[in-house]
């Protein structure tokens, strides 16, 4: 009898433990995770369907400048919507300064599920090592202004570019802006391409900007963002380049002396969420997700330009000697970087061409 009872018991014991088992999703959404990681089961939750309208989920957020740069502040201007409008189910966790990994890492992150970060904020170019048609955006000397450059990276010629990634679990929701490239270095003032032959200079891992460095006659070499302060600092590279809010917000320009405002490629951003998270949404969290992340890009991009407009002056009163120089040579250098390429973005490059003479 006491057998009996026995096998009775821990029959009653597993059938009450399934029970339980079964009201937590089986572990795998970002609720039954105390640091909101998504789960390493690519297969599994990238084809699970939207969570009931309620269910807790926490969304990490990654990026690789400092809590000062445009990007942050949109970050934390979409973490407030959110977090109000969702009436806290979907919580959104901050991680600025690389803390996640630089650019190349966060994107291999949410393409291989791995659960690290569910959201990044990074350069559309970046993108390109997984689907070239987004180097389309960094084509350099593209764009006149920002109102263009922000048009272009709303257009239908982007979202063509941007439905690649979808297969490899990243969905854009919206484009920040980080600005107008420029050149700052070491050695002196960059006046005409010829001035950067030669020139070790950091970029990111892009093939876009790579390319057009090149063309330019620079020597580029990637380097994780959250390393180039310390980098130029031990002189290990001659130059970088980046957006002046960038590189006002960064202090770069305490270790560089020159910045040369190039202006030779407009950097889009694209606010990314991974498919394997943005699957964990209900389809009302997914509205308040997306129409959060494009309200605080509008929020990004006239911060940035407004700080692109105002920080030169700073940059020169800390120290920083600037120059302007003609554009047409760089231009000139770098139109290559278009006509090698032509087969790598198909008919998007007519398109673009085609966009720009109807504006």
């Amino acid at each position: 009898m006491k057998k009996i009872f026995a096998l009775a018991l821990a029959l009653s014991m597993s059938l009450s433990l399934a029970a339980c088992g079964g009201n937590n999703n089986g572990g795998n959404s970002a609720a039954s995770n105390p640091g909101g990681a998504a789960s390493s089961g690519g297969a599994s939750s990238s084809t699970a369907g939207p969570a009931p309208a309620g269910d807790s989920v926490t969304l990490k957020l990654g990026f690789s400048t400092n809590e000062e740069d445009p990007r942050a502040l949109g970050a934390k201007q979409f973490k407030e919507e959110v977090e109000s409008k969702t009436n806290g189910a979907v919580v959104v966790q901050l991680y600025p300064s690389g803390q996640l990994g630089g650019d190349a890492d966060l994107i291999n992150s949410i393409s291989l599920d791995s659960g690290t970060v569910d959201i990044i904020i990074t350069d559309a170019s970046n993108f390109a090592t997984y689907e070239p048609k987004m180097g389309i955006s960094a084509l350099p000397f593209q764009f006149a202004d920002f109102e263009e450059a922000w048009a272009f990276m709303d257009s239908d010629i982007e979202a063509e570019a941007e439905a690649g990634l979808i297969p490899q679990n990243m969905r854009v929701l919206a484009h920040y802006c980080n600005g107008f490239r420029c050149v700052t270095n070491s050695k002196g003032p960059v006046e005409s391409p010829a001035d950067m032959k030669g020139m070790l200079i950091r970029t990111p891992e892009n093939p876009v900007i790579m390319a057009t460095m090149t063309a330019m006659g620079a020597n580029p070499q990637p380097l994780a963002f959250n390393e180039l302060y310390q980098a130029l600092n031990q002189g290990t590279y001659d130059a970088q380049e980046n957006p002046i809010p960038v590189i006002y917000n960064n202090n770069l320009y305490e270790v560089q002396e020159y910045l040369s405002v190039t202006n030779h490629i407009y950097s889009g951003m694209c606010f990314t969420i991974a498919e394997s998270s943005w699957n964990k949404l209900s389809a009302d969290q997914q509205a308040i997700v997306e129409a959060a992340a494009k309200a605080s890009a509008d929020y990004d991009r006239e911060l940035n330009k407004q700080m692109t407009d105002d920080l030169v002056s700073s940059l020169e009163q800390a120290g920083m000697k600037i120059n302007n120089p003609d554009l047409a040579p760089f231009a000139e250098a770098t139109a290559s970087v278009l006509t090698d390429n032509a087969d790598t973005y198909g008919g998007l490059l007519s398109k673009l061409a085609d966009w720009k003479a109807a504006r």
